[in-house]
């Protein structure tokens, strides 16, 4: 395992164990640098390219469809 899966890996628990505890601060503080730090990641890169493409054909879909007006 490599450093920055650790430390992604313990942001993430670090998120859920704030969420149980009911902290909301530190929960949106762990969890947005477990974010930040994945997407910083090859597969983070390649979860950004898949939500691009899919949003893309969303809205190709929805005018195709006529739903966006």
């Amino acid at each position: 395992m490599s450093v920055m899966t650790a430390i992604i890996l313990f942001s993430a628990l670090g998120a859920m164990i704030c969420t149980k505890a009911r902290a909301a601060g530190p929960a949106l503080f762990f969890g947005a640098i477990a974010v930040a730090l994945l997407s910083a990641t090859p597969v983070g890169a390649q979860l950004r390219e898949f939500f691009v493409v899919m949003a893309e054909q969303a809205g190709r879909a929805a005018v195709e469809s006529g739903g966006a007006r």
